[in-house]
């Protein structure tokens, strides 16, 4: 008494379903049918035999000919049979394309939701300020790291082109001899790994 008043419930199966089904139900109708014709050929092409025995040759041949209409009708339903099963292929292969085409609408839509939300300007607006942020960061990180100006820079570099041409005079070189290193094996005294760290 719940639907009496209520809305109808909406049922999941579709027409192309009712359809496939009612092609099935008759391709089945088919086999059967094909099943008695292939016994009641038997028992006829039997009784032939049996009438051929007995005399009776025009009474076989009359049977022979009703089998060999039957056969011909079982041609026939082969055919239908494979019909119906085309049938059947084609329309659920058309529901996996309705599916399929449902599914890119779908997509599409979200897509075009995505895009009214994200314009190429906005993309390029946070792509502006992502920007103007790491080259701000770039001038706190040379502040704090006390990296050189650009004066500082040029000055290092021509004092760097002076040394390779030989125009500045470079400290001199030490004439006294410098001290043997300790071997590997000998400690110098007072001083251990682990006093020094």
């Amino acid at each position: 008494m719940g639907n009496l008043f209520g809305k109808k419930k909406q049922s999941r199966v579709t027409e192309q379903d009712k359809a496939i089904l009612q092609l099935k139900q008759q391709r089945d109708k088919l086999r059967q049918y094909q099943k008695k014709i292939n016994l009641q050929l038997e028992k006829e092409r039997q009784l032939a035999k049996q009438l051929l025995k007995d005399g009776k040759k025009e009474k076989a041949l009359l049977l022979l000919k009703k089998k060999r209409y039957q056969e011909q009708l079982l041609d026939k339903t082969e055919n239908q049979i494979s019909n119906l099963e085309r049938m059947v292929q084609d329309l659920e292969f058309a529901q996996i394309e309705r599916k399929v085409i449902d599914g890119l609408k779908v997509g599409n839509d979200c897509l075009k939701k995505m895009h009214e939300v994200m314009s190429i300007e906005e993309v390029e607006r946070i792509l502006d300020e992502t920007q103007d942020s790491i080259e701000y960061q770039r001038q706190i990180d040379e502040m704090l790291a006390g990296s050189l100006s650009q004066e500082d820079e040029d000055a290092v570099l021509a004092e760097l082109e002076a040394i390779t041409q030989g125009d500045v005079e470079l400290p001199e070189v030490p004439s006294e001899p410098l001290p043997e290193a300790p071997e590997a094996g000998e400690k110098k005294p007072g001083l251990s790994f682990h006093s020094v760290c």
